[in-house]
């Protein structure tokens, strides 16, 4: 399992975000994207290449994710 030295990354979240903390932060750093539960910032993330972040940004965008009715 890689590691990833986030010391230094500047975590954002949505502009949308609602003000109680429900929401997921993300950093990039090195080529890479980290994503983390708001409400704890110092417990465990996930990290994926920007490559794979940006096809998921995408697939949301698009509507691929979207389930059927």
């Amino acid at each position: 399992m890689a590691t990833h030295d986030l010391s230094r990354a500047v975590w954002r979240k949505s502009s949308h975000s609602n003000g109680q903390g429900e929401c997921v932060q993300v950093a990039s750093a090195m080529g890479v994207v980290a994503i983390r539960d708001s409400k704890n910032p110092g417990g465990p993330h996930i990290a994926v290449l920007a490559d794979e972040w940006n096809a998921f940004l995408a697939a949301v965008k698009t509507g691929t994710l979207d389930s059927e009715r």
